[in-house]
């Protein structure tokens, strides 16, 4: 199993709330770019996404309220095993120390072409997270969208 963890990022906002906002899967399609909505589907606990030629799916493995989310492959190329993680930031209870974990079943070429990418992607939304409780919006977000 290959193991990459992304970097820790301190979110303005308390575990449960970040929990609250990705509880349901379907809030992941409602913060993409309206160019982007149609290369997934989700529903509360399932996501499909085709990405460069990739059909992969996620469901919901495990909820554990307020601190983390498991999820687990679904009509995927390869098994692995994503965990959200949303613990009271040391320095401040009210915000949240946010990463993410994955374990993937990548053989040795998927491993060398994939978990640099996998690693960057995971960085990337980490930073965005840290951006936008801070107030900084990503290029193409419409806030009006995620509260639906």
């Amino acid at each position: 199993m290959t193991e990459i963890e992304s970097k820790h990022g301190i979110v303005s906002r308390q575990p449960y709330e970040m929990y609250m906002s990705f509880v349901d899967l379907q809030n992941f399609q409602r913060m993409l770019p309206e160019d982007k909505k149609d290369m997934i589907t989700a529903d509360y606990d399932t996501l499909t996404a085709t990405v460069q030629g990739f059909h992969i799916g996620v469901k919901v493995h495990q909820r554990v309220p307020y601190s983390r989310i498991e999820l687990v492959d679904f009509d995927a190329p390869f098994a692995f095993h994503i965990v959200l993680h949303f613990e009271p930031a040391k320095e401040d209870p009210y915000k949240t120390d946010f990463w993410i974990s994955v374990e993937a079943d990548l053989n040795l070429m998927m491993k060398m072409m994939l978990s640099g990418k996998i690693q960057e992607a995971l960085d990337k939304v980490v930073d965005g997270l840290v951006d936008a409780s801070n107030g900084k919006m990503p290029e193409g977000f419409d806030p009006a969208n995620w509260a639906k």
